[in-house]
């Protein structure tokens, strides 16, 4: 296995705790951005990733994200498919949603993490639509 994806697996292995407050794998310029869905926006920094994600996370209780599937790509990129779980804080709804992520990896440092909740144009942006 390839050290981007133990990189990678790491990172989901806390998310399936829901721990999202670890960023050491984050590199300081980190491109950040949550694609579509009913809050996209994109964030600059490790400081823009916890702004970002602390506004997404807000809205859930008990969330956690579950990778199913690692795709390693070219040029240090790796595709993850998986499942993510939480309730609706407003709405008190239990939800569970496929979710697609390209993250790209440089060195030991993740530079750019993408969040797609639409596996189809996930897959269209990086030119491997099925």
């Amino acid at each position: 296995m390839s050290k981007n994806l133990d990189l990678v697996r790491s990172i989901y292995a806390a998310w399936g705790r829901g721990a999202f407050n670890a960023t050491e794998w984050a590199d300081t310029e980190i491109e950040f951005e949550i694609v579509g869905g009913p809050d996209p926006g994109r964030w600059e920094g490790v400081a823009g990733m916890t702004e970002g994600w602390r506004g997404w996370l807000a809205a859930w209780d008990d969330y956690s994200a579950e990778a199913d599937e690692y795709r390693e790509l070219e040029g240090g990129r790796v595709l993850v498919f998986g499942r993510m779980h939480g309730r609706g804080k407003t709405s008190g709804v239990n939800v569970e949603t496929a979710f697609v992520n390209v993250i790209d990896v440089r060195g030991s440092k993740v530079t750019r993490l993408r969040l797609y909740s639409e596996r189809e144009r996930a897959l269209a942006d990086l030119g491997l639509a099925e």
